[in-house]
């Protein structure tokens, strides 16, 4: 059996794609790749000079730097900061920017996405709030950051 090619538009990135298998649910990628086009026209319409620039700020901004993780030592839980991996930054970025889109009621995907991202872009939103809430977070539980190398 042949191994299927995958058909990228010319003008997409990596990471814009990535992005579009975020959105994809039940395997439905054109309907996804059409809600992202349709967010960035929108971000493009409300005055926003490069509506690419504004997504990849945007993911910027709400990528993590350093995360708690639960570490068990002799019989208690403690909540551990470690730095966040380069993938694993970009995967709470986008999921984060994608829950704060679906959890705006009342709009189309496009809108609610197109919004979101701009926000994260800004330095605002649900995505930012929940990046700076990880980072204080651990900021809280860096006493137990010697418990990293165990």
């Amino acid at each position: 059996m042949a191994k299927k090619e995958k058909i990228i538009p010319t003008y997409s990135t990596p990471l814009q794609e990535k992005f579009v298998s975020y959105i994809m649910r039940r395997g439905k990628k054109v309907v996804a790749r059409k809600i992202f086009e349709e967010a960035l026209q929108i971000i493009a319409a409300k005055g926003k000079k490069d509506a690419y620039k504004v997504f990849e700020k945007a993911i910027e901004n709400a990528s993590p730097i350093i995360e708690v993780r639960p570490k068990r030592v002799g019989g208690a839980v403690y909540q551990v900061p470690t730095e966040v991996p380069a993938k694993r930054q970009l995967f709470l970025a986008c999921s984060w920017i994608l829950k704060g889109a679906r959890g705006a009621k009342g709009t189309q995907m496009a809108q609610k996405l197109a919004t979101e991202l701009m926000q994260a872009a800004e330095g605002t939103g649900a995505a930012v709030k929940k990046k700076d809430d990880v980072h204080k977070m651990a900021e809280a539980n860096k006493a137990f950051a010697f418990m990293a190398r165990y």
